[in-house]
């Protein structure tokens, strides 16, 4: 045990301890950077996936309510921005209607296609 107190007390003397340290965080910051990156990338991909869900079902949720089409587009996108403050994201009107289109054009309910005859 003396030996490995000897050893460590002349790592810190002669700072060789300090030069491992930081030698050893350089190498390591790239690998921490892009697990940080990859981590923020995987909530950003959570985040859309959840906003495109509630989006989908506001947009099913008013298909049969007999309002217009810009009526039905403004009430699903209240809908989406409450869900998802109710959840803790804020997020801006833009993307909430992006979504929102999204989900109308995705809908095999809302007659957003015109059908061609066969």
């Amino acid at each position: 045990m003396k030996v490995i107190n000897d050893i460590i007390e002349w790592l810190v003397q002669t700072g060789l301890l300090s030069v491992l340290a930081i030698f050893s965080l350089k190498q390591l910051k790239p690998i921490l950077d892009n697990k940080a990156e990859h981590a923020s990338t995987e909530q950003s991909k959570a985040l859309w996936t959840l906003l495109e869900q509630v989006a989908d079902m506001a947009v099913t949720s008013l298909v049969s309510q007999d309002k217009s089409g810009r009526e039905k587009f403004d009430e699903a996108s209240m809908i989406v921005n409450d869900v998802m403050k109710k959840q803790g994201y804020k997020l801006d009107s833009q993307t909430i209607h992006t979504a929102v289109q999204s989900a109308y054009e995705k809908s095999d309910l809302t007659p957003t296609k015109i059908k061609e005859d066969e």
